[in-house]
């Protein structure tokens, strides 16, 4: 997920394009100038005006794990689909499931304004999308990953929505563990840094614990928490 910093000039009014009661309340799709915003429930997401958070986000995951081949990477939110577009342009992955709750934004991006950034990467055969809650998701999935890589929140202590914060509680990063096989990577990104999420990390059982920054035009960089599942 990107926050906007002077990604736009300011006289620029932004234009709903689309507006949907989804499930989860309400989801927006706007132009402000040159960049496409998803609001949800009056908060903002995310925009199309950067994406070298959700390519860290990918390459960290894929660079922290081993040299198994083909692994299969799991995308919690599919966003404005920088981090899908980025795990499909990079052929190790041998497969890339996204997990995306609100059906507006999967509908931006197979016939909306979104799908000139994500067309080929839809179209990619190792690529999947499921249209669920992620919570729900890694909560009663019989599947695992040898990635999870997660940016459905503006970080661990600044959701979203009311109840993705279990997700980032001892019992949810215990589901996240059991969604990854031995020697799995979580990659959560935020924005900003959180030394209690790293250490509920650690207490919930997961190894090699560390924080990547990304740099920022000011104030506090966002980062990508990274751990491993023991095995």
């Amino acid at each position: 997920m990107t926050i906007a910093y002077d990604s736009a000039p300011a006289y620029d009014s932004p234009v709903v394009l689309d507006r949907r009661e989804g499930p989860y309340g309400e989801v927006v799709l706007r132009r402000h100038g040159e960049l496409l915003q998803i609001i949800a429930n009056g908060c903002f997401l995310m925009d199309t005006s950067d994406g070298r958070s959700e390519r860290l986000l990918v390459d960290a995951a894929r660079d922290a794990l081993d040299s198994r081949p083909e692994p299969h990477v799991l995308i919690g939110g599919l966003g404005v689909g920088f981090s899908l577009a980025h795990a499909a342009a990079d052929s190790r992955w041998g497969h890339i499931t996204v997990v995306e709750r609100e059906p507006a934004i999967v509908e931006w991006h197979r016939s909306g304004p979104l799908s000139a950034l994500s067309a080929a990467a839809l179209a990619d055969p190792r690529t999947d999308i499921v249209k669920t809650d992620l919570v729900a998701f890694v909560n009663e999935t019989c599947a695992t990953f040898d990635a999870l890589c997660l940016d459905i929140d503006n970080g661990p202590g600044w959701t979203v929505t009311e109840g993705n914060d279990s997700l980032y509680s001892p019992a949810g990063l215990a589901s996240c563990a059991r969604v990854l096989r031995p020697g799995g990577v979580l990659a959560v990104w935020s924005a900003r840094p959180s030394p209690e999420f790293e250490r509920t990390l650690w207490n919930a059982g997961f190894q090699q614990v560390r924080t990547e920054e990304i740099p920022v035009a000011r104030g506090v960089p966002d980062v990508v928490h990274l751990a491993v599942r023991p095995g």
